[in-house]
């Protein structure tokens, strides 16, 4: 672990930005939940039962709560009520555990740390109410997670099974030599609308944003947004099992966060596959996954509810 950053009232964490439940008082500020769930127990690639949501959570201290891009301070404007961790959130009862917790919390913007990509079908699944049907899901993903099975593999198939329309799924960043002829098919088949990695290099991130929530978000749709960090190069993220090189830069993956998160329709975003006891020593995994929730805050922050509210 790094050394501990020596304290400034000047330079305040972000961290501090984490409220509890039962000490919260967001007064004018916008309010984001945030909620971990450390799934792993289906890994296709066996993996430490290591939190990564706690490994996040301390990461955050890393950074300041100021964006040069916005001329804001985020301590200003927005402060994330922490739910805690859902226990064994792989078992069944961890599972009703987790839909409890976002049942009758439509309206809010989540902020979901993993475990592993098997996260998404179960806050996806429980954020819907059964209503899969009338959503979207956009995945930045090096995978297609089409993989016959229950696994961190498979969510993208058992929402598709559970009701979730093809023609409403948007996966970016899908890498070469990651993935099978079989499973592009059933996407395909499903109609997917696959954004790979080859395709980004031909355009801007913000037109390939506007076109993901086009199709994700049609008909007013609520949207969902998995963010596997395996999307990432390897040499930024060593702790996600997955990843390869040749994936998208950090700098490209904050910028895809900040501006899906501007977005209206999105309501909730997860962050997953990170494996904490594969990360380097410098944490340069987990301090991206931190980077990737204040770009999410960020983003929130663009909303024209938001901004007409004088935040």
């Amino acid at each position: 672990m790094g050394s501990v950053l020596s304290p400034d009232p000047k330079w305040p964490s972000a961290a501090t930005l984490l409220v509890e439940s039962d000490v919260l008082n967001p007064g004018p500020r916008a309010l984001v939940k945030l909620l971990g769930a450390h799934t792993y127990a289906t890994s296709v690639t066996p993996r430490s039962p290591r939190s990564t949501p706690a490994a996040v959570r301390a990461a955050l201290a890393r950074y300041s709560t100021w964006s040069f891009e916005d001329h804001r301070d985020l301590a200003d404007a927005v402060v994330i009520e922490d739910r805690g961790d859902v226990p064994d959130p792989d078992t069944e009862d961890g599972a009703r555990v987790l839909a409890r917790e976002l049942d009758g919390m439509f309206g809010h913007f989540w902020l979901l740390l993993g475990g592993d990509n098997a996260l998404t079908w179960r806050a996806m699944s429980a954020l819907a109410r059964g209503h899969l049907v009338d959503w979207g899901l956009i995945t930045l993903d090096a995978h297609l997670d089409m993989r016959d099975g229950q696994s961190n593999g498979s969510p993208v198939r058992q929402l598709l099974e559970e009701g979730l329309v093809g023609s409403s799924v948007v996966q970016v960043g899908l890498a070469d030599f990651s993935n099978s002829a079989a499973y592009a098919r059933d996407a395909s088949d499903a109609g997917v609308r696959v954004i790979a990695r080859h395709e980004i290099r031909r355009r801007s991130i913000a037109d390939v944003v506007a076109e993901a929530v086009e199709i994700a978000g049609a008909g007013d749709r609520p949207v969902y947004v998995d963010i596997d960090m395996d999307v990432c190069d390897r040499s930024v993220v060593p702790g996600c099992p997955a990843a390869a090189p040749g994936g998208l830069s950090a700098d490209e993956l904050r910028e895809f966060v900040r501006l899906l998160s501007a977005h209206p329709r999105v309501i909730a975003l997860d962050v997953t596959e990170i494996d904490v006891a594969l990360d380097a020593p410098d944490e340069r995994t987990v301090r991206l996954a931190a980077l990737v929730v204040l770009e999410a805050l960020a983003g929130y922050l663009r909303r024209p509810a938001i901004r007409g509210s004088g935040l």
